[in-house]
C-alpha cells in the first residue's frame, strides 16, 4: 500500500536530477548475493538504453540501493515501478523465492545545482566505506559513477555475466 504522504510534494520533471533510494522489504540482505546485484545494475542500464534515465552515480547496498539519475521520460513514479517490479520478478525467480521483494515506497530527493550533484555521487560513492564493505573509494563492486576518478569510477560495459 503507497504511503499518500509520501506522495505529497512530489514533483517528477523531466531534466532534473534526483537521488532515489528504495529498500529490500525487511531490510533482507539479498543484494549480498551478487548476482542479485548486478540484476539491479541491469535495471539501470535498461532504463538507461529506454531514454527513461540518465544514470549518473549508483550503489547497491546489501539491502537496497541509491541511484542518481536525471529524469530523462515519464516520471520518477513510472521508472521506480519499472525497476521494482522487474528487479523482484528477476530476483525471485534467480533466488526460487516468491512473496514481496521491495518495501512499498520509495524516497526521492531533487538536486539542486551541478556542485551540489557531484558531492551527492561522491557521497553515494562513500556509502559502501562507511557501511565497512570496502576500505577505498572505487572498490566497491556495485557501485559507480560517471565522473572520472581514475579507474576508480569506470562504468562496466556490461554487467551481463555476473560480475
Amino acid at each position: 500500500m503507497q504511503n499518500t504522504r509520501l506522495l505529497i510534494g512530489r514533483n517528477s520533471r523531466v531534466g532534473l536530477s534526483y537521488i532515489l533510494t528504495t529498500v529490500v522489504t525487511g531490510r533482507a540482505p539479498l543484494f549480498a548475493i551478487d548476482a542479485v546485484a548486478v540484476l539491479a545494475i541491469q535495471e539501470f542500464q535498461r532504463l538507461d538504453r529506454e531514454g527513461f534515465t540518465h544514470s549518473i552515480a549508483y550503489v547497491v547496498m546489501p539491502d537496497h540501493i541509491h541511484w542518481l539519475v536525471e529524469l530523462r521520460a515519464g516520471t520518477l513514479e513510472t521508472i521506480m515501478k519499472r525497476f521494482k517490479s522487474r528487479t523482484a520478478q528477476q530476483a525471485n525467480r534467480l533466488l526460487g523465492r516468491v512473496g514481496r521483494f521491495w518495501q512499498a515506497c520509495y524516497h526521492d530527493h531533487a538536486i539542486r545545482s551541478d556542485e551540489s550533484l557531484h558531492q551527492h555521487a561522491m557521497y553515494l560513492m562513500g556509502n559502501p566505506i562507511r557501511a565497512g564493505l570496502t576500505t577505498r573509494l572505487g572498490q566497491y563492486p556495485h557501485a559507480w559513477c560517471e565522473w572520472e576518478l581514475g579507474a576508480l569510477c569506470e562504468r562496466p560495459d556490461d554487467v551481463s555475466t555476473g560480475g
